[in-house]
């Protein structure tokens, strides 16, 4: 199997990463929180949408017209 070498180094950093949070999610979040308030970005959040078929009640299969 071929390998990307650019995706191995995105998961060695990953696993570097983790590995200095002994892969603990809580302090890996924190971390990446604390990275994004210091990077001086501006960071957006969007509201969860639903399914158009859902929220429209069209049935399966249906173009809504929103999009």
């Amino acid at each position: 199997m071929w390998n990307d070498p650019i995706v191995e180094e995105v998961r060695q950093a990953r696993e570097e990463h983790a590995a200095k949070f002994d892969y603990d999610l809580k302090r890996i979040f924190q971390d990446l929180k604390e990275q994004e308030q210091r990077s001086g970005r501006k960071v957006v959040s969007l509201a969860p949408r639903r399914p158009a078929e859902v929220a429209s009640g069209q049935a399966k299969g249906e173009k809504d017209s929103e999009f």
